[in-house]
This record gives C-alpha cells, sequence and structure tokens, in this order.
C-alpha cells in the first residue's frame, strides 16, 4: 500500500493546543453564566459582541418589521429552501414508525416516538449570517413535532440579520434571541431569570459553540459534535483541476480552521489542483480566510489504488464527502464513516449546505464513525412499554423472572416475580426462592 502526503496540515499536537484553549474559555464562561444568568450573558454579549439590547428575545412585532426588509425573492427562496428541508424531514419521519407487537400470547411490547419537549436551535451568524441553518435545526424540530423551540443567532453587524429572523420564524420557532457564542449555548442550556433551560442543543458553530455543547452534554441531550466545517474531495482523472480547487475553497472559506482534504489517485490532478488554487486565491473575496484554512489544515493525500482511497477516506471520516469518479456507487456501498456524501460532479457541498433538502449539520472530529447528522429522527426519543393482559402469561413470565433474578442474587428482584406467580398461577414460591422449574408449575 502506498499512500502519499503531498501537503499535510497542522500536527495533531499544535491542534490539540488549540483545543484545550477553547476548553479552558468555555469552562469559564459557563461557570459564569451558571452563577450569574441574565448579567453573565448580557456582560458576555457586550465583551464579545458589542451587543447590549433591551432585551435579548424578540418580539413579534420586531420579527415582523425584520422581514419586511427582505424582498420577495429573498422571501420566495428562503421559502423553497425550507420547504426541501422539510419535505425530506417528513419523509424521513414517516419512515419511523410506533410499533406494538404480541410476542408470546398476553405479552405485549410496544414502543412509541416522543418528541423531546423543547429545544435549542443555535444559528451560527456572527460572520455569516447563516440562513439554512435555521431550516437544517428550527423547521426540522418542527416536523419531529418539538412543543417548545427557541432559536438563538448571534448579532451580525451590530444588529439582528432580517434572512436569519425570517428562517427561524418561518421555520417555526417560538421564542427568537439575538444572542451568540457561548452565552447563547449556555443560556438555552442552563437557563437564566428570563430564559426555561430547554432538554436538547441542535445546530452547528464555531470551536467554541461545539465545546461549549460538549462540556454541557449529560446536562441537556445534544445532536452531535459538529465543530469547524471540514470537506475532502475523493477525485480521479474523470474531473479537473478547477472542480477540485473550486470545491476545497468553497468550504475552506467558512473558518481560519476548515479542513479541506484531497484524495485520489492522480498524480497529475494533484499538482494541478494545487496550482489552481494558488489562482483561485488570488481573486476569491473570502481568500483571507479560505488561505489560512487551505495553509493551516489542508491536506493532499495520493493514493495507488481506489481501495487504498476507501480506507483513507474512512480513517478520516470526513463531514462532506464530494466523490468525483468513474465509481461514484461504489464508494456509496462501500464507505462507512462520513457526514454526508455529495456523488457526482453535478452535486456539490454547497446545494447540501443551503437547499437540496439533506441536513447540513453533520458530524466532525471524526464523529462520523459513531453518528449520522442531525435529521428529524434526532429530536425523536423512542420509549418502549410492557403490558401482560392474561393470568397465564404472568405467570410463565413471572417464573422465568424469577430464576434468572435467583441466577444473579437479587431476592428483591424474584420476590417481584414471585408475587405474580402465587397471584396469577396459583404456586406458592418461598419468599428468597426462584419460582419452580415450568413443568412443575403447569
Amino acid at each position: 500500500m502506498t499512500i502519499e502526503y503531498l501537503k499535510r496540515g497542522k500536527p495533531d499536537a499544535e491542534r490539540a493546543q488549540d483545543d484545550a484553549k477553547t476548553r479552558a474559555i468555555v469552562e469559564a464562561g459557563l461557570a459564569e453564566i451558571e452563577t450569574g444568568g441574565d448579567a453573565a450573558v448580557r456582560a458576555m454579549s457586550e465583551r464579545f459582541d458589542d451587543y447590549s439590547p433591551a432585551s435579548f428575545r424578540l418580539s413579534e412585532a420586531e420579527i415582523q418589521n425584520l422581514i419586511a426588509q427582505l424582498t420577495p425573492r429573498e422571501m420566495e427562496d428562503i421559502r423553497f429552501a425550507q420547504d426541501q428541508v422539510r419535505n425530506f424531514a417528513q419523509a424521513q419521519r414517516d419512515s419511523m414508525l410506533d410499533i406494538e407487537v404480541e410476542t408470546m400470547p398476553g405479552v405485549i411490547l410496544g414502543h412509541k416516538n416522543i418528541p423531546v419537549q423543547s429545544v435549542g436551535c443555535y444559528v451560527p451568524g456572527g460572520k455569516f449570517p447563516m440562513v439554512a441553518s435555521a431550516h437544517m435545526s428550527v423547521a426540522t424540530a418542527s416536523v419531529a413535532g418539538v412543543p417548545r423551540i427557541i432559536a438563538c443567532t448571534p448579532p451580525f453587524k451590530g444588529k439582528p440579520n432580517p434572512a436569519v429572523i425570517a428562517a427561524m420564524h418561518m421555520g417555526g420557532a417560538h421564542e427568537i434571541y439575538v444572542m451568540g457564542g457561548i452565552q447563547a449555548v449556555g443560556a438555552m442550556a442552563l437557563g437564566t431569570e428570563t430564559i426555561d433551560p430547554v432538554h436538547m442543543l441542535v445546530g452547528p458553530g464555531n470551536a467554541f459553540v461545539a465545546e461549549a455543547k460538549r462540556q454541557l452534554f449529560g446536562r441537556v441531550g445534544i445532536d452531535l459534535f459538529a465543530g469547524p466545517t471540514e470537506t475532502m474531495v475523493i477525485a480521479d482523472d474523470t474531473v479537473d483541476a478547477e472542480m477540485c480547487a473550486t470545491d476545497l475553497l468553497g468550504q475552506a472559506e467558512h473558518g481560519y480552521n476548515s479542513p479541506a482534504v484531497l484524495l485520489t489517485n492522480s498524480r497529475k490532478l494533484a499538482e494541478a489542483t494545487v496550482s489552481e488554487i494558488a489562482r483561485i486565491l488570488t481573486i476569491l473575496p473570502t481568500a483571507d480566510t479560505a488561505r489560512t484554512s487551505w495553509e493551516d489544515y489542508g491536506e493532499i493525500i495520493l493514493c495507488d489504488t481506489y481501495e487504498e482511497m476507501l480506507k483513507v477516506a474512512d480513517d478520516v471520516a470526513s463531514e462532506h464527502v464530494q466523490v468525483m469518479t468513474d465509481r461514484d456507487d461504489w464508494f456509496l456501498e462501500n464507505m462507512t464513516c462520513y457526514g454526508a456524501l455529495f456523488l457526482g460532479p453535478r452535486t456539490n457541498v454547497a446545494n447540501g449546505d443551503k437547499v437540496i433538502g439533506t441536513n447540513h449539520t453533520l458530524p466532525t472530529k471524526k464523529a462520523g464513525r459513531y453518528t449520522g447528522g442531525l435529521w428529524v429522527g434526532k429530536y425523536l426519543k423512542t420509549h418502549s412499554y410492557q403490558k401482560i393482559t392474561t393470568d397465564a402469561a404472568a405467570a410463565e413470565i413471572g417464573a422465568y423472572g424469577s430464576r434468572l433474578c435467583i441466577l444473579e442474587g437479587f431476592v428483591g428482584h424474584a420476590e417481584q416475580c414471585n408475587l405474580r406467580v402465587r397471584r396469577y398461577g396459583g404456586v406458592n414460591v418461598p419468599y428468597g426462592e426462584g419460582a419452580p422449574a415450568r413443568d412443575a408449575a403447569e
């Protein structure tokens, strides 16, 4: 096996140092919110966003005033995108059925899919107003039937962004707050004097938002660890360098620490992509961000075979994987660790980010090894229930249960079963003993 790195990003040790700094800042910030409540949230908003309104929660009048600032074309585009997201989320929801089965005569088992009762949706927007993130979190929660949806987004250039607020409102948010970063995530999860805490946090964000969610997990549920955007382009010589470079830099512009990886079996394509990236960076308006991200986190990995490419791709477990080869469906069939796949040159990650209908909140930092992305099912809790409807079933299950409890030494557990054996089966079982064998009971 020959796997050659033509370009590497920051060493893992340096990335770990960055993570440690972020972890300490977030820990201190959450402690401030827990003890200081609204006052701490306001102080952090002033410190980080230079924003201190009379109320962080928008009134209905303020929401409508912001929506009125959008053009009809902008409103139609938002509606179209939300329709695509809602339609796919509804199809997913329809696939999740409640069940009830009789596993043996008189024994009924089932499960119900119950929505999480309150969700806090974080919508990034400090650097770029992430209108699409409102569709992905708020609208999907609405399809799931969540009864209380609150949404937070940071101010954009010192004030609420009309398009983001419109998307939140149209998506079904019941409460909308203009707050960003640690203070928003902390306020939603921990609660303050004016904000009731939620049961679950969802939505992407920068490294501080992702770390805040990680530290709060357990006190509240989270969708997944969605940190800085990652993208991988898997390509062979069926596509050209312009396509590869465009798809890499299109995601690298998200932030200064967005990994972008080209995985290929064509040295010619790899070298041409390097040149094409340099060319595009001279004309890209967001080049300052994209260049730093590419220089520090960009990688080019050259393999001999498609099998090697598959192995590397699953090991990296990138958030977005753009596949442009002569065997795209082969990668679909065989890849196991990723956030979302974008198959073929006609498809691209930006479509998934903004409009096509799949959810763009996806696992990063190898989390794709154990979870998929945000979807309607993340807002649903599958709860089981049991019911025994006949005396015979109560006695039979009770006898098995009693003996198995005694096998483990749980006498009190066994007595729960024995009581049913005595009451419904007419068999006297002394306290502290397992029920008799089934044939003796019969």
